[in-house]
């Protein structure tokens, strides 16, 4: 019998996002993770058997610091906010 190595994926911890302490921000990056579920992403959570609203999944991921999620710099929204006037 060879020596197996242990899988490397499985031997480091998973890196935990930042808690989302506002709840407009759960809410928005919640939503966008349920989009996500919908188009076929995998959830990163055991689904409990039986129906279970992509959403209530999403939020479950979010609280436990499974998403990992970028703000836009400030400079991007004002890029955003002139193209979108020049309209």
């Amino acid at each position: 019998m060879a020596n197996e190595q242990p899988d490397l994926q499985n031997a480091e911890e998973v890196a935990r996002a930042p808690l989302i302490t506002s709840r407009f921000l759960f809410v928005d990056v919640a939503a966008q993770r349920a989009k996500q579920l919908r188009r076929g992403a995998l959830p990163r959570v055991e689904r409990p058997v039986g129906p279970h609203k992509l959403e209530r999944v999403a939020m479950e991921e979010v609280k436990t610091g499974l998403i990992h999620y970028t703000l836009p710099l400030m400079s991007d929204l004002a890029l955003a906010r002139a193209a979108a006037q020049r309209e």
